[in-house]
């Protein structure tokens, strides 16, 4: 490479669409330069996640930040990276499902790690042979994340161990502190679940062993202990309630009565059918209490207590003090004395689910070297070929191998849009609405925002609710490029719109954006305007017509009705008074009248001659030019500003009111306006018979009319001499 080009840096090719330069990205060096590309001339800065017809999967993969929009940097870091993993990124543009295994660079560390990981899943799913990967290969989770397989998600399932102890022990380590799913969908254990189990199995046997070491205190009754502390908390209130009342009598012989049960207690208790788990029964003391009496341990017992007494007497008494009838305030103070360690004991056990598991288990798993064995396969599944993150990155570079490039087309340059061999991403499908098909339609997710700024575009908008059964309704607009939009575009019309997969959907208008559609719909608009202006005035004379003669017949009615009722009241009255004469005709009255229209319509007649004479003289050649200085003069105006609109269409606010950031005015001309809205036509050599029989019957008025108004300028014309030269 010489000194000059190495100076001049990559040298890029343009070509000119939409009335901007695009730059061409064809070639595999395109793709290693793009990040020397000026952002500039990047047509696209950024652009959502959502909303478009382009893979998700993909788009969610190039949004490294996860914040839902794809920005020119991250553009950059995955056209370099899948130019660094690949041996010739050419194989980039044929976008095909499948990427060779002989295109990844195995002389790249990286690549050489997707290579690996490309044939272990060929091997997983029964293609080993095969010499390309492709995403329905990637797509057989069933296969590739076998509970069997490590699959490097840190996650060991039971299946996986190799090992019964292993898998018991994982099996355990689930149970007491949950399952980490496996990518196979197994439940496992993950290093941290293995971490927290074992601390806390070290926690339980470290507790086990204080117990151990003080036995005779905290240990009374050795491995019974247990189940005795159970009895003993059962009775110990209860006890310490007998002796109490004991020593209370002790203290002053006449509490002795009072701390018995009354006889009225007992005669309250007489009515009601008894038995030992009576309430009431067990609320008495435990047996009579006397000054320094014993707590008998049969004979002599409330009911309600006897079998709890007789536990605490064969698991407790005897076996620390051995057999006797009675036991005394010293001797369960004794007793109480013992299980307060325990209890203390009981109380200081770590609070985690390894406690209740048999310490001699506990202690197995921590002697047998289970905790190191499970380590080591956790990290030999993260160290897996099939590592998750391996997974992903090969996930990664299939899906760049098929869609990047048509990305690139659709961001760094619209070229897709531009070209019209494929539709652009944005495209959401076609629109079919008064005998047209509308190609640049957008899905639409915030219709108030989008209406807000969309018609910056200068283009005639029509908004759609799309409805679908079994599908979320949807909302799109419609850029009107093509045909006219008379008495078109109402809230309510409906139409056919048919998405991108070519399903089609229900679609109803509900918002429309006016703006210019075609020269030609400018050049007829005044004249449409002044005739549906005349309509309008006609049908407000004929509305006000119509109303004055109902409104005169009402009143004669009225009048003729109340005249009738008056009548016979008035009979001798107008006998009496002579009938008033009728009023004289007054000719000069209708004269005036008749003398006026008759002006008026000579003033018209005679101008009419002037306009109709003053055509006649001009020579020939000039007729046609006046004829069309009189069309220019009246659609000249409309014709203009509709096309200095026209020349103004943006595609840039349409798609920047969808959350993307449009970097130039990728402009909508007429030509290119009028291919992507198409309107009806007939097909090419189709046959058309011109015979309607429902066609309306011709009313020959209007060439009579045409007629008299022709005679009456060219009689004008003659009586003026303007015909004298023709004539003569």
């Amino acid at each position: 490479m010489s000194d000059e080009t190495k100076k001049k840096g990559y040298q890029w090719r343009f070509f000119r669409s939409g009335g901007f330069d695009q730059v061409r990205i064809e070639t595999a060096d395109d793709l290693r330069h793009l990040g020397e590309l000026d952002q500039k001339l990047w047509s696209v800065l950024a652009c959502p996640t959502s909303g478009l017809e382009f893979d998700t999967r993909t788009l969610q993969l190039l949004d490294v930040d996860d914040d839902g929009s794809i920005r020119a940097p991250e553009i950059i870091d995955a056209t370099r990276w899948v130019c660094t993993v690949l041996k010739d990124p050419d194989v980039l543009f044929r976008g095909a499902d499948g990427l060779p295994l002989a295109a990844i660079d195995e002389t790249n560390a990286e690549g050489a790690r997707l290579l690996a990981t490309a044939a272990k899943v060929l091997a997983y799913v029964g293609k080993a042979d095969t010499v390309e990967i492709s995403m329905g290969d990637l797509a057989q989770t069933e296969k590739l994340f076998a509970p069997e397989h490590q699959n490097g998600d840190g996650v060991v399932p039971a299946e996986l161990a190799g090992d019964p102890r292993l898998a018991g022990a994982i099996t355990r380590i689930v149970e007491t502190y949950g399952a980490a799913e496996d990518r196979s969908g197994k439940p496992g254990v993950d290093q941290a679940r293995v971490d927290a189990f074992f601390a806390a199995a070290q926690e339980v046997s470290d507790w086990h062993a204080r117990a151990e070491a003080d036995a005779a205190t905290v240990l009374p009754l050795g491995d019974a202990t247990g189940a005795a502390a159970a009895v003993f908390e059962g009775v110990r209130e209860k006890i310490e309630d007998y002796f109490t009342r004991c020593r209370l009598a002790a203290f002053d012989e006449r509490a002795a009565a009072a701390l018995n049960p009354a006889d009225t207690a007992y005669a309250e208790l007489s009515p009601q059918s008894l038995d030992a788990a009576s309430a009431a029964v067990a609320a008495l003391p435990l047996a009579l209490v006397g000054a320094g009496r014993a707590l008998p341990l049969a004979v002599g017992l409330n009911p309600a207590w006897e079998a709890r007494i007789a536990a605490l007497r064969d698991q407790i008494v005897i076996p620390i003090l051995g057999a006797r009838e009675a036991l005394t305030q010293a001797e369960w103070e004794d007793l109480a004395g013992r299980f307060a360690a325990h209890r203390a004991w009981v109380a200081a056990m770590p609070a985690n689910p390894v406690a209740v598991l048999p310490v001699a288990d506990v202690r197995a798993l921590l002697a047998d070297g289970t905790c190191a064995a499970l380590t080591r396969l956790i990290d030999e599944d993260l160290a897996a070929e099939t590592a998750a993150g391996q997974v992903d990155a090969l996930e990664r570079l299939v899906r760049y191998n098929r869609d990047l490039v048509r990305l690139l087309r659709n961001f760094v340059t619209l070229s897709d849009f531009y070209s019209r061999h494929d539709k652009a991403i944005f495209q959401a499908g076609t629109l079919y609405l008064d005998q047209r098909s509308c190609e640049l339609c957008l899905r639409v997710g915030d219709m108030a925002r989008h209406a807000t700024l969309a018609p910056l575009s200068g283009t005639y908008l029509v908004y759609c609710e799309c409805q679908r059964q079994g599908e979320a309704p949807m909302n799109i607009v419609a850029a009107m490029t093509g045909g006219d939009a008379d008495e078109m575009m109402v809230p309510g019309r409906n139409g056919i719109f048919y998405d991108r997969q070519g399903r089609d959907w229900r679609a109803s208008v509900v918002k429309v954006v006016e703006a210019p559609i075609s020269v030609r719909q400018a050049f007829w608009s005044p004249y449409k305007r002044i005739g549906r202006m005349i309509g309008e005035q006609l049908q407000k004379f004929a509305a006000a017509r119509d109303k004055a003669v109902n409104d005169q017949a009402a009143t004669g009615v009225a009048g003729a009705s109340a005249k009738i009722e008056a009548a016979p009241a008035a009979a001798p009255a107008a006998a009496a008074a002579p009938a008033a004469a009728p009023a004289p005709f007054d000719i000069a009255k209708f004269a005036g009248i008749f003398a006026a229209m008759g002006l008026a319509l000579g003033a018209i007649g005679t101008a009419m001659a002037a306009v109709v004479s003053a055509f006649l003289g001009l020579p020939v050649w000039q007729m046609p030019l006046v004829i069309l200085g009189a069309l220019l003069l009246i659609s000249g105006p409309s014709m203009l500003l509709a096309w200095l609109k026209l020349r103004q269409r943006n595609l840039g606010p349409l798609l920047d009111a969808n959350g993307w950031a449009v970097n130039t005015r990728a402009r909508i001309n007429i030509p290119f306006g009028g291919a992507l809205t198409g309107v009806a036509a007939l097909p090419p050599g189709a046959s058309r018979a011109l015979t309607d029989p429902y066609a309306e019957k011709k009313t020959p008025w209007k060439s009579w009319l045409f007629l008299v108004l022709l005679i009456a300028a060219v009689v004008a014309a003659w009586q003026q001499g303007y015909l004298d030269r023709f004539l003569g």
